[in-house]
């Protein structure tokens, strides 16, 4: 657990935007990491879309065109969201 605006948050550990909270009707998810010494957020993933990963073709064509082999830091949206296809 680390704290990040005066909260207690979970780190390393996706869930969904609630209704209300920031970035809700924007993105999907959200995912709190550690930042050197400080906590960030990280929101990815489009609300209004279903993934469809269990369709070969889909799956092959999202990891090719976002580059999922090198997904780079955990700080960044496109580590999270190749990691949900």
């Amino acid at each position: 657990m680390a704290t990040y605006k005066g909260k207690s948050v979970k780190l390393n550990s996706p869930r969904r935007i609630a209704k209300g909270e920031t970035s809700h009707g924007k993105k999907k998810s959200v995912v709190y990491v550690m930042d050197g010494d400080r906590v960030k957020r990280v929101t990815f993933g489009d609300p209004n879309m279903k993934i469809k990963k269990n369709q070969k073709g889909r799956r092959k064509n999202f990891r090719a065109r976002h580059n999922c082999d090198t997904p780079g830091p955990k700080t960044k949206a496109r580590y999270w969201s190749c990691k949900a296809w």
